[in-house]
């Protein structure tokens, strides 16, 4: 997920881990350790933390941030989401897409009738799926495949969709 400041989420801090002040922390890259390169982590609040990756966990990182040395602390920061500037990040390979650069793209049908917009990117194992919400319908969940979406137009904020028949319920109008 993006914010309106160009940051983009990197990372979340499921809880503490241990006594001495480390985190149980979910990474979001692709090559989960590589969130330490990262480093320094925003939070949407604006503060700043190194971190260190301790040890691989089921799951997850065992990891210590800066400035955090006790249960307490790390225990508090359950839920927070760590963010790193767009810029920092490295530029995806063809055919490759930063969740949050799909976010907020127009979704458009073959025939260039709109569908909706990007919601979300949701990754389940088995493949990423565009969440498209629709103005005064149910959210659309479409596969993210080079048959169900030929195209992603980021230059020009748009996806074009090729819907299964049937996925997306009653014909439109």
């Amino acid at each position: 997920m993006a914010d309106p400041k160009g940051l983009v989420c990197v990372g979340a801090i499921a809880g503490g881990f241990g006594v001495q002040g480390e985190v149980r922390l979910k990474s979001f890259c692709a090559d989960p350790a590589a969130i330490a390169d990262y480093a320094p982590l925003l939070t949407e609040d604006g503060r700043s933390f190194g971190l260190r990756v301790t040890r691989a966990l089921s799951g997850a990182f065992a990891a210590r941030l800066t400035g955090v040395s006790t249960r307490e602390q790390a225990e508090a920061m359950k839920g927070t989401r760590l963010y790193v500037p767009r810029e920092r990040l490295p530029n995806p390979g063809e055919d490759e897409f930063y969740h949050a650069d799909l976010i907020g793209l127009a979704v458009l049908d073959t025939g260039g009738a709109p569908i909706g917009k990007v919601k979300a990117v949701l990754d389940h194992g088995a493949g990423d799926i565009l969440e498209i919400a629709r103005p005064g319908r149910p959210d659309l969940l479409l596969p993210f495949t080079r048959a169900v979406v030929p195209t992603v137009d980021l230059p020009g904020r748009r996806i074009i969709a090729d819907p299964p028949e049937g996925l997306d319920g009653p014909e439109r109008e």
